[in-house]
């Protein structure tokens, strides 16, 4: 059995927090509220460690039971995370009016500064990609749990069956209606090339310098042809080069063609953090989550969100 001693506990339980922190963003879609339930899941396993039997399940298994149990508790009446381009279709007005949906609550990206040391079945290939997470949002909340705990973290039916409290059959019925619902809508992660792949590095350089020129045809050139830009908390996106490269054209006559980019990772993707001329110094205006394959930049999630930036731990300005 388990002993109660602080340092015993931490000593244990301590070094799967950073994976539970990505698992409760898969489930939750928000990084706030993925440390919030982090913090609740270390609590409950704290309280009922005297409790914990190892000849049961290893402390990871019931950390992550904890962990599944309690986002399943905090997802029970609540709207999914969308991107914009899960609630409806593109528009085809690149001057239509830049108003926040405040009442959606809107999917956030992961800054991958908090992997910490990233486990193999943390991060493996593709599983933590913006457009796979928010394909996931769409799921019921159990089969959302399913679907990360077989596929994504290759938990056995039985053992997520018993993480679940239920059974192996129910377990593989629910991952079956999951792989079936997401086959339509879950991007092509063959096609996505890694963020240290030197051709993906050679795009974003070149978009980098592109953006901090306002240069709109330099971006133009480096994106697909059914490249995809969506912009929350606005419920506006935009498809193919002709729209990105018209609300780009707004963007750049609105801020000015000044900027300083910083280049980042968020999803295990690349990100950058924009920020336009103001004054003597440059403000941050918006965190961008690329997905870039080898025809180019397919998709820009750009995210004007306070929450976002702090999750990042960004500067406010640039000198």
């Amino acid at each position: 059995m388990g002993v109660a001693t602080g340092g015993d506990f931490e000593a244990q339980a301590g070094p799967y927090r950073d994976e539970l922190l990505v698992h409760c963003y898969r489930m939750l879609g928000s990084v706030h509220e993925a440390e919030d339930l982090v913090q609740e899941t270390m609590l409950r396993a704290w309280r009922a460690w005297r409790r914990y039997d190892p000849s049961l399940a290893s402390v990871r298994t019931w950390l992550y039971r904890i962990a599944t149990n309690a986002c399943l508790s905090a997802l029970e009446g609540r709207a999914r995370r969308p991107l914009p381009s899960g609630l409806g279709g593109p528009s085809d007005d690149p001057d239509a009016p830049l108003t926040p949906a405040a009442d959606v609550p809107w999917l956030q990206p992961f800054p991958d500064a908090r992997l910490g040391d990233p486990a193999a079945e943390v991060v493996r290939r593709g599983t933590l990609r913006l457009a796979l997470v928010a394909a996931m949002q769409v799921l019921p909340p159990r089969q959302r749990a399913v679907l990360i705990l077989r596929d994504v973290l290759q938990f056995s039916a039985t053992e997520a069956a018993a993480l679940l409290e239920t059974s192996p059959a129910a377990v593989n019925s629910a991952l079956q209606r999951a792989r079936a619902s997401l086959s339509g809508c879950a991007p092509a992660e063959g096609r996505v090339a890694e963020p240290g792949d030197a051709a993906v590095r050679r795009t974003v350089d070149r978009y980098i310098r592109s953006f901090e020129a306002g240069d709109v045809a330099g971006l133009v050139a480096l994106l697909t042809r059914d490249a995809v830009l969506e912009m929350p908390p606005v419920p506006l996106w935009y498809a193919g080069r002709d729209g990105y490269g018209r609300f780009m054209t707004r963007v750049f006559a609105m801020r000015g063609a000044d900027w300083r980019i910083r280049a980042l990772t968020a999803n295990t993707q690349p990100a950058l953090a924009a920020y336009c001329r103001d004054g003597d110094a440059y403000a941050l205006h918006t965190l961008q989550v690329l997905t870039v394959t080898s025809e180019g930049v397919a998709r820009n999630v750009v995210f004007q969100d306070r929450a976002v930036f702090a999750a990042f731990r960004l500067p406010g300005s640039l000198s």
